[in-house]
């Protein structure tokens, strides 16, 4: 660790950070069919820019996180459903939360829930350690946002 390293408290990077970790699980949730879309790739970017983590980012920067998240994918041979258990190097308890509330919100923006986003709510549930009660207030919660 570097001077400034001891003074910052930070070690080096060589895990993903929270913020590509959370980028991947709105990735994994919008590719639970297998695959991404143009549109659900401009979802997913459009998406990620109202959150906090990645709203004062540029195109650029954005990217970097974008290409992380892909290696991930890639490192689990090209399966988002695998690709899910890198979500327990979450280190940040609000993070793990924040990642199931965006995932459920995804799920349900596209209307009904198929099976296929169904199986990876429920290990993205396991993965972050979620509980049921809380897993059912977020559901209850998010699926306010889309009654008619």
């Amino acid at each position: 660790m570097g001077l400034l390293g001891k003074f910052m408290g930070q070690a080096p990077a060589k895990k993903p950070t929270d913020d590509v970790l959370l980028l991947h699980s709105i990735m994994c949730m919008a590719a639970a069919d297998g695959m991404i879309e143009d549109s659900e790739d401009e979802m997913i970017r459009n998406y990620a820019n109202t959150l906090p983590e990645f709203r004062d980012m540029d195109g650029q920067e954005f990217g970097k996180c974008f290409e992380q998240t892909i290696k991930i994918v890639h490192k689990y041979n090209k399966d988002m459903k695998s690709s899910l258990q890198v979500l327990n190097e979450i280190q940040s308890d609000a993070v793990r939360k924040k990642a199931f509330v965006l995932a459920v919100d995804i799920a349900m923006s596209s209307g009904d829930i198929d099976e296929n986003e169904e199986e990876m709510l429920e290990a993205m549930q396991r993965i972050l350690r979620i509980d049921d009660n809380l897993a059912r207030q977020i559901v209850e919660v998010i699926a306010l946002k889309y009654v008619k």
